[in-house]
Parts: structure tokens; C-alpha cells; sequence
């Protein structure tokens, strides 16, 4: 693995106004300010605008965040911004999340994460032949999948060496397309590519998508939360600080490059999963969900939660259980997610309370 020294570096980090992109520059600039950070974004309103202008209103604050407004389909503002700061570390969190809303609204998906990865590899291709002599060009290019790709895997935990050859959603097969085409572009070009398998991502300032997020919402306006497959989910949540940390530790190690005996490069390609690898049944979580927004005080000491849950059948595009083999992250980098669910959830209530009730 070649080693990485962030310091004094240009990192594009698209989806920056994001819930792990806006995290992940936060850590950036927390280890140190002398680099440069471009955050792309195009603040797009599958969730509150007001929460993402938030997350780039405390990015603001280093002097050498430049925050850019666009979609990285728009390849005309996408090479516009690799020939202006020539980024040496990309890190592509820009995509349209959600499974169930894949459904509903399949263009958004394709022209995201499939077209706007395109536009992304393609930069990074020609990146080496524009920049001038002498300058470095794409070092490492870190992108976001997830642990949708497994599908229906009968086989826990799931690792990186599994078969995913069978998405149950439009969401999945696009995360599955991006490593496809990040591994293609690793051996025809030598772009040192790794993609970073996410498994269930929460903690402050989240996406009101998510089960906690939408859960709290519902309750506070005292409606009844759905709680899927009848309560028999388990999923591996991971906390979004153990998450940033994993990002920025393989940000560090670029995969090796070198030549195969076709003459041609071994592609210079990795893939991780990163998960707290401890199932959480459901009904255990939204138990403690509600533990801890009666402690933060977002809901009051006498709320009757029972009247509040329902329990539904399994959605279309929804799997039973995800877990994580972290294995290799482990192997390679000494590191493991190990945020316990509780305090990741009492985080999450008293940032929701400091946000939106005082």
C-alpha cells in the first residue's frame, strides 16, 4: 500500500454538505488546516435543505474550504474544477441515497451515481494528461458503495470476497456498478481506486431519512413509527465517527501500482466494508432510541411508546439482516468501529435537541 500524507494536499470530497461528507471534512481540517478541501454539492432537496446549508455553514469557517454549488453529472462544472484546483485525493460521497426512494424515483439514481461517477472516473483519467508537468495528479480515489450490495446474502457475516451478483434494489445495483467500473478503470488507467462498503451510518446532524431520524421526528409529533418485517430486521449500525475515521485512514493508503504480464496494470483497486460487525435487532435499537430522547428531553419522561409502534411487513427492497466481516480494515489498518449503539444514539438526542428545540 503506498503511504499518503494528507498534509499540504487538494482533496475534492463531493457530497460535502452530505451527513459523511460535511463529517469527513470536519476531521479533515480537525487534524490539520494546511490543506485545501473543495466540497461539491448540489444541495438537492430529497431531505432539508436547511440541515445541509447547516453542515456547510461550520465548514466555513476554514479559510481554505471552497465550497462549490453542482452536481457532479454536470461534467462541464466537474472538469472545471479539476483543471481549477487539481485535487490529488478525491473522495466521492455524492450519490442519491435510499433504498425505498430508488423506487419511487429511479432517474435521480442513474443520473448520480451512475452518470456523475462516470463523470467523476473520467476526470481522473484525464487528469493525467492535462495537468502540467511536474504537477501531481489523482493520487487516490476513495468512493463511497454500500452494504446494499449484498442483497439477500444468506451468508453472515458479509465480506468483500462474497458473490453480489443479485441487487434487490435499483440503489444496490448502482453501488454494485460503481465498483465495476472503479475496478475497469483501475486497469486500463492505474487510477488507484478504493471503494469503502458503508453499513447502516448514523449519528448528529444524519439524514432525516433514516429509520433513528424519521423514528424521533414521528414520535415528537406523536405519530406511529412503522417498524418493518415485524421487528425481525437486525442491522449493523455504525457510528458516523467510526465511519470518518475508516475514510480518512484508507484516504492514506492508496493501493500499489504494477504492471501485470500482459504489460498492463494490475489494477491498483480495493474494496472494504466498514461496519461495526454487531447486528442490532430493530426492536432493540428503537427501544433504546427512545431510552435516550427521554433522557436528552426530546420527549417527555411519560410517553407512551407502545401506542406509538406498529409493526409492518417487509418493503420491497429491504433485506432481513446486514453485518459486517471487517477483516480486512482490520488487517490493513488497525482499525475497527467500535462505537457502542447506546452512545451513539445518545449523541444523536442531544444534538437533535441542541438543533431543533432550543
Amino acid at each position: 500500500m503506498g503511504c499518503i500524507d494528507l498534509h499540504n494536499k487538494t482533496i475534492l470530497v463531493t457530497g460535502a454538505a452530505g451527513f459523511i461528507g460535511s463529517h469527513l471534512v470536519k476531521r479533515l481540517y480537525e487534524d490539520g488546516e494546511d490543506m485545501t478541501v473543495i466540497g461539491i454539492d448540489n444541495m438537492n432537496d430529497y431531505y432539508d435543505v436547511g440541515l445541509k446549508e447547516a453542515r456547510l455553514s461550520e465548514l466555513s469557517v476554514h479559510p481554505s474550504f471552497v465550497a462549490v454549488k453542482g452536481s457532479i453529472a454536470d461534467k462541464e462544472l466537474l472538469n472545471e474544477v479539476f483543471e481549477k484546483y487539481r485535487p490529488q485525493i478525491i473522495v466521492n460521497l455524492a450519490a442519491q441515497a435510499g433504498v425505498r426512494y430508488s423506487i419511487m424515483n429511479p432517474d435521480a439514481y442513474v443520473e448520480s451515481n451512475l452518470i456523475g461517477f462516470y463523470n467523476i472516473l473520467e476526470a481522473c483519467r484525464h487528469s493525467y494528461d492535462d495537468y502540467d508537468e511536474g504537477k501531481a495528479s489523482v493520487e487516490h480515489l476513495v468512493y463511497a458503495s454500500s452494504s446494499s450490495v449484498y442483497g439477500f446474502n444468506k451468508k453472515v457475516p458479509y465480506s468483500t470476497n462474497d458473490r453480489v451478483d443479485n441487487p434487490v434494489s435499483l440503489y444496490a445495483a448502482t453501488k454494485k456498478s460503481n465498483e465495476l467500473m472503479a475496478h475497469a478503470y483501475a486497469k486500463l488507467y492505474n487510477i488507484p481506486s478504493t471503494g469503502l462498503r458503508f453499513f447502516t451510518v448514523y449519528g448528529p446532524a444524519g439524514r432525516p431519512d433514516m429509520a433513528y431520524f424519521s423514528f424521533t421526528d414521528k414520535l415528537r409529533e406523536g405519530k406511529t413509527i412503522q417498524i418493518f418485517n415485524y421487528g425481525n430486521c437486525k442491522r449493523d449500525f455504525t457510528y458516523i465517527d467510526d465511519i470518518v475515521t475508516g475514510v480518512v485512514k484508507v484516504m492514506e493508503k492508496a493501493p500499489d501500482k504494477a504492471t501485470g504480464e500482459d504489460g498492463l496494470p494490475v489494477p491498483p483497486y480495493a474494496l472494504y466494508n466498514i461496519g461495526n460487525s454487531h447486528p442490532e435487532n430493530l426492536l432493540d435499537f428503537v427501544q433504546i432510541l427512545c431510552e435516550e430522547l427521554v433522557r436528552a428531553g426530546v420527549l417527555p419522561e411519560d410517553y407512551d411508546f407502545e401506542a406509538h409502534k406498529e409493526l409492518v411487513p417487509m418493503q420491497p427492497g429491504d433485506v432481513p439482516v446486514t453485518y459486517a466481516d471487517t477483516g480486512a480494515l482490520e488487517r490493513i489498518f488497525g482499525f475497527k468501529p467500535s462505537t457502542d449503539l447506546r452512545k451513539g444514539l445518545r449523541r444523536f438526542a442531544e444534538w437533535y435537541r441542541e438543533f431543533y428545540m432550543e
